[in-house]
């Protein structure tokens, strides 16, 4: 499995450190990663450090003049294991703004596709969601369709839906709450529905949130969503809106999401990271979670499992 090489942070002049991290459910696997990566590192550059962040993450700190050269020993060095890898320099690495998506991200269900079952769509609606999230369709035109499919539903069927089908991801909470004890502004940006975003934000602890409203008269879901849409576009405006809040740039935000309406912040964020995503997104993405949980972006980040905040 090819290790993910973003725009965002391809590119490297002159000796620089860089920060190798190495993350992943099996701590034997990512020990020996680390050692392999030691044994390699001279095809690249030179070892400076190795810390051992927590059971499933080590730094290997490398100085090098390419970034691609010391991906390449990451690759080398993880080959088929269940590791998962993330380099970049070690200057700014700890980031002001994380910028996630919910559904299949921070969350492990597609909201709408389950809203679907409860009206007896769901096969036909999860096959048009799975095209979007490639890339394959357009995500504005798709989100209707699908929204379409529910027009009757009881309204109270959002609360249930919540409760019986929605679960955080592991290590979501851990991740956000980290984070936000930090200083760090944590957003919830989907382009699912308010309904959701608002009560998973609460549990994870984020911030704020942003996504669609799903349009309700007389107690009954319309078939509609609210004007305009919250997609591909609006998720990198609002990286760009609260990165300018905050008074940083781009480069200090780090972005999450597995579809392709996550690509633009995923793109544009200092780090963008593709979890469990579309190869359209993993292909893009400055790393890639495969293997392990979301505390992972921590470990990106340089934070101990001694720092970890549940």
């Amino acid at each position: 499995m090819p290790l993910a090489v973003g725009p965002a942070i391809s590119q490297t002049l002159g000796l620089m450190l860089f920060a190798l991290t190495l993350a992943g459910p099996d701590a034997e696997a990512v020990r020996n990663a680390a050692y392999r990566v030691r044994a390699l590192a001279a095809a690249a550059g030179e070892v400076k450090s190795t810390a051992w962040l927590g059971p499933g993450g080590a730094d290997v700190m490398m100085e090098s003049q390419d970034r691609l050269a010391v991906a390449a020993v990451a690759q080398a060095a993880v080959e088929d294991a269940s590791v998962d890898v993330c380099v970049q320099p070690s200057e700014g690495r700890r980031k002001r703004l994380l910028l996630a998506d919910m559904d299949s991200t921070i969350i492990g269900c597609e909201c709408l596709d389950e809203l679907a079952d409860y009206a007896g769509v769901k096969a036909e609606v999860t096959e048009v969601t799975e095209r979007a999230m490639r890339g394959e369709i357009a995500f504005e035109g798709a989100l209707r369709e699908r929204v379409s499919k529910l027009k009757g539903l009881q309204a109270d069927v959002l609360t249930r839906c919540y409760a019986e089908r929605v679960r955080l991801n592991p290590g979501a909470r851990i991740l956000v709450q980290t984070l936000v004890a930090n200083g760090v502004r944590c957003v919830l940006v989907s382009g699912g529905f308010e309904a959701f975003t608002g009560p998973v934000a609460e549990a994870a602890g984020f911030t704020t949130h942003h996504a669609n409203r799903l349009l309700v008269q007389d107690a009954r879901l319309t078939g509609t969503v609210g004007e305009p849409i919250l997609g591909r576009a609006a998720k990198l405006e609002a990286l760009r809106h609260h990165a300018a809040e905050l008074g940083v740039g781009l480069g200090a935000a780090l972005a999450v999401g597995d579809g392709a309406n996550d690509l633009a912040m995923i793109e544009a964020a200092g780090l963008g990271v593709a979890y469990r995503a579309k190869p359209v997104v993993a292909e893009r993405a400055d790393a890639r979670l495969d293997h392990a949980d979301l505390t992972a972006l921590l470990y990106f980040q340089g934070y101990r499992a001694s720092d970890f905040i549940d």
